[in-house]
């Protein structure tokens, strides 16, 4: 791809060095006009459209902007070798025409800067909030903007080389499926989020899962409520789920405090009987000490508004009874402690544990960047919210720890940001897990 994307942009940043240094053709004879328009035009509305194989208009739109931004900087630096050459060649005599074709070569730069840029902003995931506002403020600013440029124009790159990858590597395996596990996989969310159709909290995983095959549901429990409570919610829909597939089993996959709601419901001998996998991921199982400090360093006052002013918002998005306190309690390390002295390991269910570490607060988005140095005090490398001791469980634990200044975090390990990490790859860690249940006969 990168061949092609380089040779496509250089052919187009060439042909538009010629279309913005025509003046001085144009003026001796303006039938230039019939070529010079249409190439004009061709060049702002072809380049990334019609030489990127996808079905994603979204990926054509974002590789049509990087391809003409591209353009735009080849093109730009093409010009001013241009220009330098003819200000030896008319200065002084004619320096009215070295100036016009400094303003229409300015002008149609600036258009073509402007239709890439707009096309990058409207379809990019990769750039996010921050780096759009970054490439925003540093525009009038000279040099800065040449880097926002580039770290611009390498970001959407990487982004559309990623998801072809993606695409490609799904259709070559297609007819494998690799993720069609022999029973369905709910997944269940964690504290403080709902499964919705509006935001899937799980971002891009529960499609490229379903691409390859697998079966997916949700939990579609309450986003905050105590361990048992959910528990019994998550009772009720697997049982669900096995009425409506006819599936004698379940595969359940939980992040956070799901796994806690999990292993409670699986204590109930006929839920457990339902179930042929668990996989916990970033769950506390030992608790969380950053929460006892909270419940105990936070004015009992601040909780109890806190509380209130949750469940009120909560209950009118759906949660028929949300209970943020319980939530909060119940992932303390001295709840989670009296939980394990309880909760029997359920018997004849494949048990799994993923964890895994940020290795710096930045590398945590908001608000887990202020976490993590709070998690790191109590209880050592953690995910931001989640110690590196305490999410091992079951009989195969997996410590996630890829190589970089970055670091995996609490919210990553479920594509919270959809954000594409260097080293790590969410999507098909989910593959390969699924992929793995699957050869295990599940």
């Amino acid at each position: 791809m990168k061949g092609k994307f380089f040779l496509t942009a250089g052919i187009y940043g060439v042909l538009y060095a010629l279309v913005s240094g025509c003046y001085s053709a144009v003026a001796h004879n303006p039938l230039w006009l019939v070529v010079m328009i249409p190439l004009f035009l061709l060049i702002h509305a072809v380049p990334g459209f019609f030489s990127l194989k996808t079905k994603s208009k979204r990926l054509k739109g974002c590789y049509h902007g990087t391809v003409l931004l591209t353009a735009f900087s080849i093109s730009v630096l093409l010009s001013l070798l241009q220009h330098g050459a003819m200000a030896f060649r008319l200065l002084p005599e004619d320096w009215q025409s070295l100036v016009w074709s400094v303003v229409v070569s300015v002008c149609t730069h600036t258009l073509l800067f402007w239709n890439g840029i707009i096309w990058v902003y409207l379809t990019s995931v990769q750039l996010g909030i921050k780096r759009r506002i970054i490439g925003i403020a540093c525009g009038m600013i000279p040099v800065a903007n040449l880097m926002a440029l580039g770290f611009i124009l390498a970001t959407t790159y990487r982004e559309v080389e990623t998801e072809i990858a993606h695409q490609r590597r799904n259709e070559a395996r297609k007819a494998d499926r690799v993720c069609a596990t022999r029973y369905p996989v709910l997944l269940v969310h964690g504290v403080f989020f709902r499964d919705s159709r509006y935001f899937n909290y799980w971002g891009r995983i529960p499609s490229e899962l379903e691409e390859n095959g697998a079966a997916i549901f949700y939990g579609n429990h309450q986003s905050a409520s105590s361990v048992d409570a959910a528990a019994e919610e998550l009772a009720v829909r697997i049982r669900e789920v096995l009425a409506e597939t006819g599936a004698e089993k379940v595969n359940l996959i939980a992040h956070s405090k799901g796994g806690l709601d999990c292993r409670r419901a699986l204590a109930n001998p006929e839920i457990c009987a339902m179930v042929a996998s668990l996989t916990t991921i970033n769950t506390p199982h030992r608790g969380c000490l950053f929460a006892d400090y909270l419940l105990t360093k936070i004015p009992q006052s601040t909780i109890e508004k806190t509380a209130r002013l949750y469940n009120s918002a909560l209950k009118r998005l759906g949660d028929p009874d949300p209970d943020f306190l319980a939530a909060i309690s119940d992932l303390t390390e001295s709840a989670c402690r009296e939980r394990n002295r309880q909760l029997p390991d359920p018997m004849g269910v494949y048990c799994q544990s993923v964890g895994s570490t940020v290795r710096r607060a930045t590398g945590g988005k908001f608000p887990l960047n202020f976490s993590y140095h709070l998690v790191k005090y109590f209880g050592g490398a953690n995910d931001g919210l989640v110690g590196d001791t305490s999410f091992p469980w079951g009989e195969n634990h997996i410590l996630l720890t890829p190589s970089g200044r970055r670091g995996i975090s609490h919210g990553d390990m479920i594509d919270l940001n959809r954000e594409n990490i260097p080293g790590f790859d969410v999507r098909e860690f989910y593959v390969n897990l699924l992929k793995d249940l699957k050869d295990k006969g599940m």
